[in-house]
């Protein structure tokens, strides 16, 4: 930054009052402090997962259930009846056709699969029986009025099923237990128990930490939810391993795969854009059929967010005129049905155990609903600050927008909501100059046709763009405040007052949950004290991406604390503005396009923002904005960096998180081998031929992409929490009851070494041999390693412990 920037800028925090404390928050959180331990310190922290995941089944479309129900559905024979009649064009019905004739791959995402009933044990059986229940809380209960759905008859005239691939998930589990009449009984409870936490409320599958995981300095921090969710990963390959061999799908040509995927899948966009809102939902929106005790209502709930997420979408079109992106009556409407929700993230929530302990007193002891909520805002705004140190570095969603993708009704997504008009120009702006869009050096955007902007595609110079995260674009992941209701003012309610407002302007509805980048975890709605991260895409790694995420996370949350009780960090020093939240929000969404800059105000009156700034080299005066700095994407992230190192040396050293931030500077500086986007990309390349993701068309990278993540990267997580099982494994030898010793050599074949069968059945899984007894047993190995983490983490066979009240942390509705 040059010396006048630095002169202004120290002259602005003078002119605004400087870095005062806060006497009332600084006295009530003395004795939160009073032990020298900031909340969300190394022996503070607790944590949890929830993990979005893809499926797909693979087959021929006279195997799968996907194309079976759309061929079988009154929507496909009234279509063909209209076009006969001529009450609809041809050409609809033969664009569906074609995409049911093309499955060049054979993989169809996010498909149900059908098997016999009489493949499940009696276990699954009743497990089954009891999800199709309307109120699981009552024995009595009639039958869901759709269960119907959930059965079809086989072509031999025999009972059969058709579930998501979600909720096969939880049926295999309950089978594993089903056909083991002799499985010792502490781990039967095991298996009940772990069942809640497979969940299908969305088009995606979700599964929950299976225990609470304490962040401890001797654990790694961050290496222990890292390591608890990759060997949740590992159970879920294993399962669905095990349907697949089980319930006879690989013999009626269907095979189910679950991989970490974060874009909704190019085919399932291309149906989008065939068929209407209502049957999209028909046969994506999940049942609901585990986790919740009326699964209808939850259902209902689903379709309620895909039609208004699919309404806000139409909505920001409006917006997009308003702001002057749009100065022309020609624009390509958003399809009324919309794919977000297709998309899959990691959500990572923290606890303060020190927070949560005084809020379970009586009154709320010295850190009341009122103070929870106070600080609990602040903190969130706070960390915001640094979030861009995350996007691209630890997790990211690399993907390929074409030239025919950049009408700013489409590409833009859902940031007419989520940012002001002014930084929604500057963005759009900014992203046009930085894409391949030039031709004869004269910028160009499509013109709506497909037919010629398909063409316009294929000429040199309009290739398109590359972005590192676009997951964060095509998802609403934090709606911007009203002028009159801030998200996060540090006042109760406010939240239900900002929903009002959005409903009342159509962008949100109030009966849904607000959309945050980090939610504020209330002792009240959770039970718990503490925050949940929801900017996470996907992780190459477990152990080299998520556990680093973890830890900087952890990290920020307790310098949040640090900042409010040493006075640094205070609400009027961050004003609760829609442009405040704007500003400092747009760099968070211009890290994730790949944007190589930014624009601040010159008299802004963020001056938690300005203590970066004067740290950020390369600030400039804008020209072609007066009144704002101009700043580098780069240079902010290392300033923030700095900030982190400098304010947080004393949590850097009790954390043990040097380490960490050395390797984040690595991932900063040398982003194409570091970080995650760099890595991701050149792994999608690998069999391409070409270094660059614009020397591939858009649908070829992405379709390479999808194909990584299913195959490749499926495998490598799968290894990755396999080696990580093996030293648990060996303790088994010696953990555990006897009997559970006892059965354990009985299922090896009496071999003593658990290392050795372990490599064997992992070897066997490597060559595709795993099968019947022998997957079974490895399955059986996991879940004993897993029943020892929970019983570690305070929790019994017989479901006692502290988790069953904290479940509802990771559940993110």
């Amino acid at each position: 930054m040059s010396r006048d920037c630095t002169l202004h800028l120290k002259s602005l925090e003078s002119a605004q009052g400087g870095d005062l404390p806060l006497p009332a928050v600084r006295r009530a959180l003395a004795p939160l402090l009073a032990a020298g331990d900031l909340p969300f310190g190394a022996s503070d922290t607790t944590a949890g997962s929830e993990t979005e995941l893809q499926v797909a089944v693979a087959g021929s479309r006279q195997q799968v259930d996907l194309p079976l129900t759309i061929e079988q559905s009154r929507y496909f024979a009234n279509l063909v009846k209209r076009a006969a009649s001529g009450d609809a064009p041809e050409r609809q019905i033969e664009r569906l056709r074609a995409f049911l004739d093309e499955g060049q791959t054979q993989v169809w995402e996010n498909s149900w699969v059908r098997f016999g009933r009489q493949r499940l044990s009696a276990a699954a059986r009743q497990v089954l029986q009891q999800d199709l229940l309307a109120d699981k809380r009552r024995p009595d209960s009639p039958l869901r009025c759709d269960h119907q759905r959930f059965s079809y008859t086989t072509a031999s005239g025999e009972a059969g099923v058709r579930l998501p691939v979600s909720y096969l998930v939880k049926l295999a589990l309950a089978d594993v237990a089903g056909v083991q009449p002799q499985l010792p009984a502490t781990l039967r409870q095991t298996v009940a128990q772990l069942q809640q936490f497979f969940l299908n409320d969305n088009t995606s599958p979700e599964t929950l930490s299976f225990y609470v995981v304490p962040l401890t300095v001797a654990a790694g921090q961050g290496q222990a939810l890292a390591r608890e969710t990759a060997r949740r990963f590992v159970l879920t390959q294993l399962l669905v391993l095990y349907a697949n061999d089980r319930f006879g799908l690989t013999e009626q040509g269907q095979q189910a795969l679950i991989y970490n995927a974060p874009h909704p899948p190019q085919r399932q966009k291309q149906l989008n854009e065939l068929i209407p809102d209502s049957f999209y939902r028909e046969l994506f929106m999940s049942p609901c059929l585990s986790g919740w005790d009326c699964g209808e209502d939850k259902h209902a709930y689903m379709h309620l967010c895909h039609q208004v997420l699919s309404r806000s979408q139409l909505n920001g079109v409006a917006k997009l005129r308003e702001a002057g992106i749009i100065t022309r009556n020609l624009v390509v409407l958003p399809n009324l049905s919309n794919t977000s929700l297709a998309n899959n993230g990691v959500h990572v929530s923290l606890g303060s155990r020190r927070l949560t302990a005084e809020r379970a007193l009586g009154g709320g002891g010295s850190y009341p609903a009122a103070l929870e909520k106070l600080c609990g805002d602040l903190a969130i705004k706070i960390q915001e600050h640094f979030l861009p140190l995350f996007v691209g570095t630890y997790s990211a969603a690399p993907y390929r927008l074409g030239f025919e993708d950049f009408h700013p009704e489409r590409a833009l997504g859902f940031l007419a909501h989520e940012l002001d008009f002014t930084h929604l120009r500057m963005l759009w702006r900014r992203w046009r100059k930085k894409a391949q869009l030039k031709l004869l050096g004269q910028r160009l955007t499509p013109f709506g046709p497909d037919w010629l902007d398909g063409a316009l595609s294929r000429l040199p110079g309009l290739q398109g763009d590359f972005v590192p995260d676009f997951r964060l674009i095509d998802y609403p992941v934090s709606f911007l405040s009203s002028a009159e209701s801030p998200a996060l003012d540090g006042y109760l309610g406010n939240q239900q007052r900002l929903l009002a407002d959005l409903d009342a302007m159509g962008v949100f509805d109030a009966r849904m949950s607000l959309y945050q980048l980090m939610k504020l975890r209330s002792y009240q709605q959770q039970g718990f004290c503490g925050f949940e991260g929801r900017y996470y895409s996907l992780f190459p790694s477990f152990g080299a991406d998520m556990a680093a995420a973890v830890s900087l996370q952890q990290l920020i949350s307790a310098l949040a604390f640090q900042y409010m009780a040493s006075g640094l960090g205070q609400h009027r020093t961050i004003p609760d503005t829609p442009q405040c939240e704007s500003e400092r929000r747009q760099i968070f969404f211009g890290r994730a396009l790949g944007l190589p800059t930014f624009y601040v105000r010159r008299d802004s009156r963020n001056r938690f923002l300005l203590r970066i700034l004067r740290r950020t080299a390369g600030v400039r005066v804008s020209r072609r904005y007066p009144g704002y700095w101009r700043v580098p994407q780069q240079q902010y992230a290392l300033a923030a960096l700095e900030v982190l190192e400098q304010d947080g040396a004393a949590l850097i050293e009790q954390l043990g998180c040097g380490q960490l931030l050395t390797d984040l500077r690595q991932r900063l500086l040398r982003p194409a081998e570091a970080s995650a986007v760099g890595r991701l990309s050149r792994a999608i390349l690998a069999d391409a031929g070409v270094r660059q993701p614009l020397q591939l068309p858009a649908a070829e990278f992405n379709r390479l992409a999808e194909r990584y993540y299913r195959d490749q990267l499926r495998l490598e997580q799968l290894w990755e929490g396999l080696a990580d099982l093996r030293p648990a494994v060996a303790s088994l030898a010696t953990e555990g009851s006897a009997a559970e010793r006892v059965w354990l050599r009985q299922q090896l074949g009496g071999r003593e070494d658990l290392t050795t069968a372990f490599d064997d059945l992992v070897q066997r899984l490597r060559q595709q041999r795993l099968r019947g007894a022998d997957l079974l047993a490895l399955i059986n190995l996991v879940l004993l390693c897993l029943q020892q983490d929970r019983r570690r983490a305070g929790l019994t066979g017989e479901g006692e412990g502290d988790h069953d009240a904290t479940t509802p942390v990771y559940r993110a509705l």
